[in-house]
């Protein structure tokens, strides 16, 4: 069994925040409304923070590369079908973020080796989190139309770097 290091700690820290987020979005009157923001602002840091850790502490690990990606999503694709439920973002374009998620992870299965995130799906999921972010209480009034912009840009860097997965490599 591998053990949990200090970094795949601090990914699942961001693993259990989607629950707090999710109640936070959902039951506006329980928690002010500022609370979803600040834990989702916090479990996105984690995210950077786990990668600095693991390289920094030379702790690098195949169940890390395993569980970040999967967290990554949990935390993107929650608070997307919270807004989708709210009406906020429409159904079939996170459909789409949740199809390039689910085939990616099936194609990471099927590698011989694991492999972190490329560029374009950091770019993504950076580009996800400022979104969502702008799109949450108490920022979504004043910040909609930036953070639908930042949406839609998230989906269409969904589908490239989905692409750049899936694409035949060019063997010369």
């Amino acid at each position: 069994m591998a053990t949990i290091t200090l970094p795949t700690w601090v990914t699942l820290t961001r693993l259990f925040a989607v629950p707090i987020l999710l109640v936070g979005m959902e039951q506006p009157g329980l928690l002010p409304t500022w609370v979803p923001l600040v834990v989702f602002l916090l479990a996105a840091a984690t995210d950077w923070l786990d990668g600095w850790l693991a390289r920094r502490l030379n702790q690098v690990s195949d169940l890390g590369k395993v569980l970040d990606p999967l967290v990554d999503k949990l935390l993107v694709l929650a608070p997307l079908l919270v807004l989708v439920a709210q009406q906020v973002v429409p159904t079939w374009a996170v459909f789409l973020i949740l199809a390039r998620e689910l085939t990616i992870a099936g194609w990471r299965v099927n590698q011989p080796k694991i492999s972190g995130a490329n560029l374009w799906g950091k770019l993504k999921t950076v580009v996800q989190i400022a979104a969502i972010a702008l799109l949450l209480p108490p920022l979504s009034p004043r910040f909609l139309p930036l953070g639908l912009g930042c949406f839609w840009i998230a989906v269409a860097l969904t589908l490239i770097s989905g692409w750049t997965y899936l694409r035949p490599s060019k063997t010369t």
